[in-house]
């Protein structure tokens, strides 16, 4: 069962994460904006988009998407998608070859109250490609649909069980970067333990072919299928070391797919 923050650190976190997202925005290496916009409570918020190009690899870049607190009592993804990104602006040569698409706060209103659901109550990562009325699944899914990752991972944070883990999805190398994945994060936190995790058969801490219904993914129609990730930190663990063990996992990701660069559209 997932626990809420209460108000009063559900908003300084809410703030201090748009700081951060704002300072972000000011660097001139990095491309900012929103995906859109949509009323709750007779307020306006905007799911963010921040964009890093690297370096040239003499071929056509790969697009690797990376979404975090799309549930809003999560927040730590959201640090954790922002400090990877910070880090790329700072040595952008560890991005050759990649166009790396951040959404830090994919359910601004349920970040803002610290609740897992956003305001409508909705689980937002049990509505893709639904037919959704959520306003926030509409506008990820439409840039789901017109990005074509070639990659995505989904930034987690679970308070039932006390290490890493990860979903494996899509592509069939992708249990060859989940696995490098989880053994740099454990540079930091330790592997999950147990023949179930979060309710699903798990070797290794791996989940294989098997998942929630309505989880943020790819369209279904997408050929070749790109890989999908869901890459969970403990919850209850420190948040520094939890930021730490997600960016390890990123970083050995961009680095496993690298040599795949020049085909991996064909994967």
């Amino acid at each position: 069962m997932q626990t809420s923050k209460t108000s009063s650190s559900a908003t300084f976190v809410s703030r201090d994460l748009l700081r951060q997202i704002e300072d972000l925005q000011a660097e001139e290496t990095l491309m900012c904006g929103e995906i859109g916009r949509f009323l709750s409570g007779g307020r306006l918020y905007a799911i963010p988009r921040l964009l890093l190009r690297g370096p040239d690899a003499g071929v056509d870049p790969v697009r690797i998407g990376i979404f975090a607190a799309i549930h809003g009592d999560e927040h730590e993804t959201a640090y954790a998608a922002l400090e990877f990104l910070r880090r790329l602006v700072q040595e952008p040569e560890r991005a050759r070859g990649y166009e790396v698409y951040v959404y830090p706060v994919c359910n601004p209103t349920g970040l803002e109250d610290g609740t897992r659901q956003s305001r409508t109550g909705a689980d937002l990562n049990r509505e893709f490609w639904n037919q959704s009325p959520e306003q926030e699944v509409h506008l990820l899914e439409r840039e789901l649909a017109a990005r074509a990752f070639s990659g995505v991972v989904a930034l987690h944070a679970d308070n039932t069980t006390e290490g890493v883990y990860a979903y494996v999805r899509g592509a069939t190398l992708t249990e060859a970067l989940a696995r490098p994945a989880l053994r740099a994060a454990e540079s930091f936190l330790p592997r999950a333990a147990g023949a179930v995790i979060d309710g699903f058969p798990a070797c290794d801490a791996l989940i294989r072919d098997a998942c929630y219904h309505g989880v943020l993914s790819n369209p279904r129609e997408l050929n070749p299928a790109p890989f999908e990730l869901i890459f969970e930190t403990p919850q209850d663990a420190a948040l520094d070391l939890q930021v730490e063990a997600a960016v390890a996992a990123l970083d050995r990701i961009l680095e496993e797919y690298r040599p795949f660069l020049a085909f991996g559209q064909d994967l």
